[in-house]
């Protein structure tokens, strides 16, 4: 069965629940909206949730946002997700691909303790890490953008290659 994750925003004004097979946060990311929204060196990304699942109060307070990537050039085009976040207090709460039945709390915003973090991270976007972020020690699978397609390591994938998928 399913973990049940309770997760909220920093000043308590969203909270929400969700199931999950996929419990264990993996990967980190370095990309610039990552890095902007977040408001430091990356995100330890989203775990994976069951969207049929979700249950939120405090909706009133969410308030999305839809990145424009490679602003300012001609590639420039809008994401194809979303971010939730707490428009009292800024805090990240999820990321929605716009794929049903997908949904994508972000660790920092679970509460429910999760496991520690695996012996091997998958790291992606490295190619936009400044300077200044030191990468976690320990072993770990660099990417120089988003990991994609069979074998990459998605979160599905990572979760069943490593026995940790819940059914």
């Amino acid at each position: 069965m399913p973990q049940k994750l309770e997760g909220s925003c920093h000043c308590g004004a969203v909270r929400f629940t969700i199931e999950s097979s996929s419990p264990v946060p993996f990967e980190n990311c370095y990309c610039s909206v990552c890095r902007k929204c977040g408001g430091g060196e990356g995100s330890t990304i989203y775990v994976g949730g069951i969207e049929s699942t979700l249950q939120v109060s405090g909706a009133s307070h969410i308030q999305k946002y839809q990145a424009v990537l490679n602003r300012g050039t001609k590639d420039e085009v809008l994401a194809k997700g979303e971010r939730a976040f707490c428009r009292e207090c800024a805090s990240m709460l999820w990321w929605d691909k716009k794929v049903p039945g997908e949904f994508y709390p972000f660790a920092s915003a679970i509460d429910t303790p999760l496991k520690p973090a695996p012996r091997e991270m998958v790291l992606c976007f490295v190619k936009d890490k400044p300077d200044w972020v030191r990468l976690p020690e320990g072993p770990k699978k660099l990417f120089e953008r988003y990991p994609d397609g069979p074998g990459s390591g998605s979160l599905e994938d990572w979760h069943r290659h490593n026995g940790e998928w819940i059914e």
